[in-house]
């Protein structure tokens, strides 16, 4: 299974993984797959799996028990980790909702597609590249 220490830096890491992906969840709507899954790989070394496994056990009561016990049985979870983002997304899901009912609803659409396009393009370029050397 996954472990992460909890040392200072780990969890100011995944409290900003958490918050961030609580604001944009609250913004425009993303924040699992779209946010929470590459940033556990980029910015915790997490292997896919294991922040795919993850992403979802924060997630856990409102959409997958089932699929975080299949994550769970292969020990691609880490509860801690899940705990600590789940504190911080809940926070950051209330702040984002708040900014996003303030703005022109053109400005989130845009906000949304440039997230997706960002997201998309690096994720792109990073396996491209993986492709080649490997």
């Amino acid at each position: 299974m996954p472990r992460h220490a909890m040392d200072p830096q780990t969890l100011v890491t995944l409290l900003l993984i958490g918050a961030a992906a609580g604001i944009l969840s609250g913004f425009i709507g993303i924040g699992g797959g779209l946010l929470i899954v590459p940033a556990l790989m980029y910015f915790m070394g997490m292997s896919q799996m294991a922040a795919q496994g993850t992403s979802l056990a924060l997630m856990l009561p409102p959409i997958g028990a089932l699929a975080v016990m299949n994550y769970w049985k292969a020990g691609e979870v880490d509860v801690r980790a899940a705990a600590v983002m789940v504190l911080a997304f809940v926070a950051g899901g209330y702040f984002g909702s708040r900014i996003a009912l303030s703005l022109d609803p053109l400005k989130v659409r845009l906000a949304f597609g440039l997230v997706m396009l960002l997201v998309a393009v690096r994720m792109i370029v990073q396996t491209t590249r993986a492709l080649w050397i490997s």
